[in-house]
């Protein structure tokens, strides 16, 4: 038994193990590159990793909700943990996957799901108005149905105020995370 013969019945081991470092060693860079860590917590600025939602957490910091609520008491179901944190993790990674490819809208914009825990989220902080005063259904297929108009229907502006396109220059003093990649592969890129 020669050593070139054992090296032709391990080839595929050895080949497994590369492959198997190079998926670990991707994984784990694109973990710290898209920061996954920060979103594990309730802190707006984790937003900000994703430089088109600068003008949506300006227009929050500086808009009446942000006494009362962070992004995730208003974009995230709020009624049961584990609701929650599926519906953080089915909808952060649709969204990692569209900034990814660079598919996002110019203007972005709330989908039927995430409607649908805006309006549940509305009514929960301000229930008595909404469900005495207005006599308006705390259900999103009130709204889908006709029967309804959602919250943001009249209030428009509301928490975000007007926000501007991806053209816009209102980002400055925002605190973006800085670049994830490494010095030596920046200056091998350029």
């Amino acid at each position: 038994m020669s050593l070139s013969w054992n090296w032709k019945r391990f080839k595929f081991i050895w080949l497994g193990f590369g492959l198997a470092g190079l998926f670990v060693g991707l994984t784990c860079y694109v973990l710290y590159a898209s920061r996954v860590w920060t979103y594990a917590y309730d802190d707006p600025a984790a937003c900000v990793n994703c430089h088109v939602m600068g003008s949506y957490y300006q227009s929050w910091e500086n808009g009446s909700h942000r006494v009362w609520a962070t992004c995730n008491d208003c974009h995230l179901p709020n009624d049961k943990e584990l609701r929650k944190l599926a519906f953080k993790a089915v909808d952060g990674l649709y969204h990692a996957a569209v900034f990814t490819v660079n598919a996002q809208p110019q203007v972005i914009r709330a989908r039927e799901g995430t409607k649908e825990v805006l309006l549940e989220n509305c009514v929960r902080c301000h229930s008595p108005l909404v469900t005495e005063f207005v006599k308006m259904s705390p259900y999103y297929d009130t709204v889908t149905d006709g029967e309804n108009k959602a919250c943001w229907d009249c209030h428009r502006d509301m928490a975000h105020g007007t926000v501007e396109g991806l053209g816009s220059n209102v980002n400055v003093g925002l605190p973006f995370p800085d670049s994830p990649v490494p010095a030596w592969l920046e200056k091998m890129l350029n």
